[in-house]
């Protein structure tokens, strides 16, 4: 029992080791959508800094803002994103009515927002079982507002 957890052990340290992709936003584009709905067009550039190139055919991403979900999006979209290289990968995404009242009404819970805090995660599917994960978190301040002169 003990030489076979050794070897495992062993076998998985020998696998090799990837770091993750790097996924930014490069582009959004407005498409038409249905009546309940925005679409946009996320134009994301995917950087691969591994050894291996990474060959997909299909896309999926989800954009929270404020621990919610906003958008997500899938595409059928194939490729290659080469060995520390780059590409960007279009993925149409919907954002239901709904979800943006729910953001707004969390927003006007009564507490001061002064920063938006936002996560985009998805992935990169392969053939068979493979995909590539990728996430993305950041946050942004909102601009303040100055007090106005009195008037003259």
């Amino acid at each position: 029992m003990i030489a076979l957890t050794a070897l495992l052990l062993g076998a998985c340290a020998s696998l090799p080791s990837k770091d993750p992709l790097q996924v930014t936003v490069a582009g959004i584009e407005s498409i038409p959508g249905e009546g309940m709905e925005l679409r946009m067009l996320v134009k994301l550039r995917v950087q691969n800094p591994n050894q291996a190139p990474i060959d997909f055919s299909g896309v999926y991403v989800e954009l929270d803002v404020q621990g919610k979900t906003f958008a997500t999006g899938v595409a059928g979209e194939s490729g290659v994103v080469p060995r520390f290289g780059e590409a960007v990968v279009a993925v149409p995404v919907t954002v239901s009515v709904l979800r943006m009242v729910r953001q707004v009404m969390g927003v006007l819970d009564g507490e001061p927002v002064d920063r938006i805090r936002y996560e985009m995660r998805g992935k990169l599917s392969g053939t068979g079982f493979s995909s590539a994960r990728f996430q993305a978190q950041g946050e942004f301040e909102l601009p303040k507002s100055s007090p106005r002169a009195p008037p003259r």
